[in-house]
């Protein structure tokens, strides 16, 4: 019987949490890892509190599994700091080797390595698309964690692209729901407003506030994952996060077969999505250009 850590940073019972691990445990059952018969699994969660991630993982740590798996940066942060010999497979960490996790993304290195899914370009990709969904978007808030270190990226590509789309740029630095219904009222207070929602756990913790105020002040947003569109959010751009979650597994199956992770090269997505949701935008009296619709991988009506 082999042991596996899992932490992830929001709570247990979101349908997006449950979806996550549930693809991890579909991807090592593929592998022949078996719940109850080969394989055990220690599941925490972080319940969106920093403080309870650092305590679960060191809960984990404790246990002495034979690998621990992360999804997201703070649930990684949080195993990372709590130990440097048990093996780490993490999943949704934007830029690992400007978090800190690994010396490159060819050659990790110590104990951990996982998938990656964005490049910080994405910044400005959201935008274009934002752009091209509601052409009179003027003022634009990026919404991102201050704590994670990938908000800086993406506000970097957002800004380049913000020049050459005519755009005001405008960061919200969000810690919190306040800090969320803030910044929807700064960009909301004038005309012709937009927004990008980047990946933090607030974006999950928060995501049904955050989709219902850019609903109530008719603003037209854009997210990092497919999830927020589901529940009612206009338009997503990026990896099936899913289907990374899934590939997770193959990591998990290499090191319990006596791989080291810091040998297995950081991977990043094969497929990016883009997701609308028609009734969203009927909702905000947004009509979405058919030339966009066509490039759609998926339409929500």
């Amino acid at each position: 019987m082999r042991r596996i850590g899992v932490l992830i940073n929001v709570k247990e019972n979101d349908p997006d949490t449950q979806a996550r691990v549930g693809a991890l445990r579909e991807g090592l059952a593929r592998l022949g890892w078996v719940e109850g018969k080969n394989l055990a699994i220690e599941f925490r969660s972080g319940e969106g509190d920093i403080e309870l991630v650092r305590s679960r993982a060191a809960e984990l740590v404790k246990l002495a599994p034979d690998v621990l798996w992360s999804s997201g940066t703070d649930a990684t942060t949080a195993l990372f700091e709590a130990t440097k010999t048990i093996p780490i497979v993490f999943v949704n960490v934007t830029d690992p080797v400007a978090g800190g996790f690994v010396s490159s993304l060819s050659k990790p290195g110590g104990n951990i390595s996982g998938f990656t899914p964005f490049e910080y370009d994405i910044g400005g990709k959201w935008l274009e698309l934002l752009k091209d969904c509601a052409p009179r978007v003027a003022r634009v808030g990026l919404f991102g964690d201050p704590a994670n270190h990938n908000f800086n990226g993406f506000r970097k590509s957002f800004e380049i692209a913000s020049k050459s789309l005519s755009v005001e740029p405008i960061t919200v630095a969000v810690r919190g729901a306040d800090d969320i219904n803030a910044g929807v009222e700064l960009i909301g207070n004038q005309p012709n407003g937009g927004l990008i929602i980047t990946a933090a756990t607030f974006s999950l913790q928060h995501s049904d506030l955050i989709i219902s105020s850019a609903v109530k002040r008719r603003l037209p947003a854009i997210y990092w994952n497919r999830y927020h569109v589901g529940r009612g959010g206009l338009m997503s751009f990026g990896p099936n996060i899913i289907d990374l979650h899934r590939q997770s597994a193959s990591y998990v199956d290499r090191i319990l077969k006596g791989e080291k992770a810091g040998e297995l090269p950081v991977q990043g997505p094969t497929k990016v999505e883009l997701v609308i949701n028609l009734k969203t935008a009927k909702a905000i009296d947004l009509a979405i250009p058919p030339s966009l619709l066509s490039r759609a991988d998926e339409v929500i009506e």
